[in-house]
């Protein structure tokens, strides 16, 4: 091979460091595309990876300005986070828009907060006053924060009650303005008190309530966090069923999505705020995620959903004004 021959392959070759780069700029695509098929076809197993996925919606933000970035130079890595921004987005971006009310019938009003044990008593019965719920589902809810709600006038607001409440974060109840019935033996509640209720509305309607709130998927408690969520009962054809409470779990996880494809909908996703973060709350951070929801039968419309700050605790309040069909 002549001098000049040498010179040229070794010209046309590409230097170490540029390889590097290549590689490195294919490194968070491959990245974000490997999330989007954990996501999209609900891979996800074990505690971290289970955890990582309520952060779905941060990864879409990431993704497209990884996207953007990449579109610069690396215009074939970018081909490939465009294609999981894609997909992000068409399992993200439907919770921002919401669904027109078809369904008005007689209005069953629900409030659900995890109340930390120490949630501010004159702040929850506040909320109670503003919104009139029918029914209030309390998670974390022990003797002495009932006893300070009722301090406080949630009696006299809500009379009718099935409390299964206990010191730390196991105690749950179910608290209205209209009487309950307790339901035993729905289902085998795991993880912390779940106690469901019938409640018969002024018109003699009647709905089933249950105050849900499994363990977080952390270590361990993941398999029962799986566990948990599979419990819990489908609809049923005959009544209005509806779930309330801290499910320690958003739409992006698959134990979700398969609680919900029983027959449910996530009432602040219907209304277009499926993305309303709900927790930690009070904390320097602002609400990162949204684990705190309302299901309800896919024949309830949904006309309205608030969330809302509480004094004390970690977890936001969640209202839904449901219409019965």
């Amino acid at each position: 091979m002549s001098i000049a021959a040498e010179n040229v392959q070794r010209a046309s070759a590409p230097a170490p460091r540029s390889r590097r780069r290549r590689w490195r700029s294919w490194l968070p695509a491959a990245a974000f595309a490997a999330w989007a098929c954990v996501r999209v076809f609900g891979l996800e197993h074990g505690s971290f990876p289970t955890q990582l996925m309520t952060l779905t919606p941060y990864a879409l933000a990431a993704g497209v300005v990884t996207t953007v970035v990449l579109a610069v130079r690396r215009r074939p890595a970018a081909v490939l986070a465009l294609a999981a921004c894609v997909a992000l987005a068409a399992t993200v971006l439907p919770r921002a828009f919401a669904e027109p009310l078809t369904v008005r019938g007689p209005a069953l009003k629900v409030l659900s907060i995890n109340l930390f044990s120490r949630a501010d008593a004159q702040a929850v019965v506040s909320l109670v006053k503003e919104f009139d719920p029918d029914v209030f589902s309390a998670l974390e809810l022990g003797p002495e924060t009932v006893r300070r709600l009722d301090e406080a006038g949630l009696d006299t607001l809500m009379p009718h009650r099935v409390l299964q409440a206990e010191r730390g974060a196991s105690g749950s109840g179910l608290f209205a303005k209209h009487p309950l019935t307790e339901l035993k033996g729905l289902f085998t509640p795991i993880g912390h008190n779940m106690p469901a209720a019938t409640v018969t509305l002024p018109s003699g309607v009647k709905a089933q309530v249950v105050a849900v709130h499994p363990n977080p998927p952390l270590g361990s408690m993941a398999a029962e966090w799986y566990a948990s969520l599979a419990a819990l009962p489908a609809p049923s054809p005959d009544v209005v069923r509806v779930l309330a409470g801290d499910f320690n779990a958003s739409l992006d996880h698959r134990a979700m999505r398969d609680l919900l494809g029983k027959g449910y909908i996530d009432a602040a996703e219907a209304v277009g705020k499926g993305l309303t973060p709900t927790w930690p709350h009070g904390r320097l951070l602002p609400p990162l995620i949204t684990i705190d929801h309302v299901l309800a039968d896919r024949r309830v419309g949904v006309a309205r959903v608030e969330v809302r700050d509480v004094p004390r605790t970690d977890h936001r309040a969640v209202f839904a004004e449901l219409r019965l069909p």
